[in-house]
């Protein structure tokens, strides 16, 4: 997956929209990548989902994009996001607060996180292949407990048919928590509004990346029908959540 890096103007707060578009599948193969034999991960339900409005406290007219030329789909094995090619300023220093661990209880997850930035030709670097259990945080992206959406994304499954760490993404529903410790010794809980699957080919880049006004958290995996012609999936399972509290670890 490929996803947006480069926070502009005031920090982290203030994101830039113009390469957005095209952020999300470029590195979404790693992702999606599977074998004839696929488990079926649950799916997220109708109730579950939220109001294509998009998530509470969102500014749809901002988004944070990657640092330098964004990658052209032209020509690449991955799914990508149609959409402009824009330059845009060089990527932000890390955050001096940065996650270290996540815990989902309604699915059993519990694992330390990877840090991901981006490989060299722009697209984001994903979890390997050859561990599917390890979730990692985009490190351009605000960190957990930030203002703005923190992304944390993981596998579905592996080549080898094992489930990911994310499997299960789909059958968390509004109100189940996320836990993210931090190294400053603290853990940020957030809250679960909603679980959305979008078509890959039509993601909404500036519902899930737009600015907001206050923490929250996007958990990202691939989902739907899997296309065995390509082994691909063919949609992507997005989960929002908001910052509730922290307490110390």
């Amino acid at each position: 997956m490929s996803w947006p890096t480069r926070l502009f103007g005031s920090g982290r707060r203030r994101l830039l929209a113009s390469a957005a578009a095209v952020l999300l599948l470029a590195a979404g193969g790693a992702l999606s990548l599977g074998i004839s034999s696929q488990h079926h991960a649950p799916q997220p339900s109708a109730s579950a989902a939220l109001p294509t409005a998009g998530p509470p406290t969102s500014n749809p007219g901002k988004a944070f994009a990657a640092g330098g030329n964004t990658p052209s789909p032209t020509g690449s094995t991955a799914s990508v996001l149609p959409g402009p090619t824009a330059r845009t300023p060089a990527a932000p220093n890390t955050p001096a607060v940065t996650p270290t661990s996540i815990s989902i209880p309604a699915i059993g997850v519990r694992h330390a996180l990877l840090s991901l930035g981006q490989n060299n030709d722009g697209t984001l670097e994903v979890p390997p292949m050859s561990d599917v259990s390890a979730p990692g945080w985009y490190r351009n992206s605000p960190a957990p407990g930030q203002v703005g959406p923190a992304v944390i994304l993981g596998h579905i499954d592996g080549t080898t048919g094992a489930k990911g760490v994310f499997y299960a993404l789909g059958a968390l529903r509004p109100g189940d928590t996320v836990s993210v410790t931090r190294s400053d010794n603290t853990v940020a809980v957030f809250r679960i509004d909603g679980v959305n699957t979008y078509p890959k080919d039509a993601f909404p880049t500036l519902t899930v990346y737009g600015n907001t006004t206050n923490p929250q958290l996007r958990l990202i995996t691939c989902g739907g029908r899997f296309d065995h012609a390509t082994q691909h999936y063919l949609d992507n399972t997005v989960v929002y959540a908001t910052l509730t509290g922290t307490h110390p670890a």
